[in-house]
């Protein structure tokens, strides 16, 4: 009776591991069987705090200064010119991100070691006595001048490439998410183009300074701390390119 119940509970867990396995899936191919013949659909726009994932950004602030006011004077403190400045400055203003990347590198490293050890011991004499001690201590036939040799070695040799070159270019427009206690803001932006069948997703998320963005209102990339850029897209042409969810989950489970 217990073999019947561990060999029930063994097959009862290994159905509910395949059950499991069965419905990650199932949703994902439902909803792609149901978007057969359509394109697929654009992400509505949505008020990013208001997002499952958003978290507000919380970073080391200095101590707030007392702000120095002139009501005699035409100069606005924090201000680049006498006329209003059009530059976003507040929460909902829009600014342009110019995204420029053009990164190469290539490495070669070559490691070589080589290693040998070599150690001989032994007693020719002791005294005279030592044919009677080597008898007494050891089997016949002992060589008392080599009774002891070691030798070792190592080597290891290492190679190793690297050759990677990306570029892209391209400008999307981001919205002032939050602003900072020290002046700085946090900004997101988010871009979805559609061809055919074949969605082209841009995403870009940081924290830039006022002072870096340029009278046009527009701020270079490698001006935008914790920047968190994200170049896909969704589509047939993208599903093609991913193996099937079978060869996903084998290639998960499978230790070897």
């Amino acid at each position: 009776m217990p073999a019947r119940k561990n060999t029930a509970r063994t097959a009862f867990r290994f159905a509910l591991l395949a059950a499991v396995a069965a419905g990650l899936p199932a949703c994902n191919a439902m909803s792609r069987v149901a978007d057969i013949g359509s394109a697929p659909e654009l992400t509505k726009i949505k008020d990013p705090q208001a997002q499952p994932g958003y978290q507000p950004v919380s970073l080391p602030m200095p101590t707030p200064l007392p702000t120095e006011r002139n009501p005699n004077s035409l100069w606005r403190t924090g201000a680049k010119a006498f006329f209003k400045d059009q530059r976003a400055a507040k929460v909902g203003d829009l600014l342009t991100v110019d995204i420029q990347i053009n990164d190469q590198a290539q490495m070669n490293n070559q490691t070589t070691r080589t290693r040998g050890n070599s150690e001989k011991a032994g007693m020719p004499s002791i005294f005279g006595f030592e044919g009677k001690a080597l008898q007494r201590a050891l089997p016949d036939g002992v060589n008392a001048g080599s009774l002891v040799d070691l030798s070792s070695s190592t080597s290891n040799d290492g190679k190793g490439a690297i050759n990677r070159k990306e570029q892209i270019t391209l400008k999307v427009a981001a919205l002032v998410t939050q602003s900072l206690p020290n002046g700085n803001m946090v900004i997101q932006g988010r871009q979805e183009v559609r061809v055919n069948y074949e969605v082209r997703d841009l995403i870009i998320t940081g924290v830039i300074r006022p002072e870096d963005i340029t009278a046009q209102n527009t701020i270079s990339y490698e001006k935008v701390a914790e920047a968190r850029i994200s170049y896909g897209g969704r589509g047939q042409i993208t599903d093609v390119q991913q193996p099937r969810y079978g060869q996903q989950l084998f290639d998960i489970i499978m230790p070897f």
